[in-house]
């Protein structure tokens, strides 16, 4: 796993990186655990666009991938694949469980070919396994966490991330996000340990317009470049700062140290440290 650079045989060819793809095992996805990947263009079921600047795009195959180890507890699997995924940032492993049955998992980083994963009350502390917090060990690496017990893995799952347990305090366990928040999640729910692969993603330079339309990417447009009619930043003769307001959206909101963030009574109780 690595970076690769190019010759620059174009302006932006020399700048431009890519993935040398040398963990990646198999081309080709497993067919049954794959299925047709609808692009929605940024618009919703009526039609109307609810997410600018989304459109295009390379066509996808939607990869299963299981976030729910619980009803595999005590089950060995071995590491059949490492596989490219185009939906996410993280690489997944096609494992096969002893009784036969074949899913997608994470990749965690380390994990080789051949090796044997297990989760359950009787795993041990191993990269790849997964187990309740209450039985890893503060300060070890851990992803694919659970918020809420048996909901499955919703956080800590992109390329590169990882938590950390910081204490235990009764039927809670402190976990230090990638964000650098402190949140409280109980201690009965699962994680997996491990770091999650493909750590150099960070790293990748676009390099042309056209790889982000390959992404589904659109042009992001200036609103001090449109129509009065269509931002309260257009209009105007010349590039025309308007006296310099407030950075608005098209509809009229502050853009700028605006919190974004709708007020979750569940889940604010939870923080313990807010991220840096």
């Amino acid at each position: 796993m690595g970076i690769k650079t190019h010759r620059p045989t174009t302006p932006t060819r020399r700048y431009q990186t890519t993935y040398d793809f040398k963990e990646v095992t198999a081309t080709k996805p497993y067919k049954p655990l794959t299925s047709p990947a609808r692009r929605t263009g940024g618009r919703n079921a009526r039609g109307r666009i609810t997410s600018r600047f989304m459109g295009g795009g390379h066509k996808q195959l939607f990869r299963h991938v299981d976030f729910y180890r619980r009803d595999k507890a005590g089950i060995e699997a071995k590491v059949l694949t490492i596989e490219y995924d185009p939906n996410r940032s993280a690489r997944i492993s096609l494992v096969q469980y002893a009784d036969g049955e074949k899913r997608y998992i994470i990749w965690p980083l380390g994990l080789s070919v051949g090796d044997t994963i297990v989760g359950g009350e009787e795993a041990e502390i191993k990269l790849g396994n997964s187990m309740a917090l209450r039985r890893i060990p503060p300060g070890q690496m851990i992803h694919n966490i659970e918020i809420q017990k048996n909901r499955g893995a919703q956080i800590v799952r992109s390329g590169g991330s990882f938590a950390m347990i910081q204490a235990k305090e009764g039927p809670l366990a402190h976990v230090r996000m990638p964000s650098g928040e402190v949140r409280l999640i109980d201690q009965e729910c699962w994680a997996t340990i491990g770091q999650v692969g493909n750590v150099d993603r960070k790293s990748i330079v676009i390099g042309k317009a056209g790889r982000s339309r390959w992404l589904g990417r659109m042009p992001h447009v200036r609103g001090i470049a449109m129509n009065p009619v269509d931002h309260p930043h257009g209009g105007g003769e010349g590039k025309s700062g308007q006296g310099n307001p407030h950075p608005v959206s098209p509809w009229g909101w502050h853009t700028k140290g605006r919190k974004t963030r709708k007020p979750k009574k569940y889940s604010n109780r939870f923080i313990v440290k807010r991220r840096a």
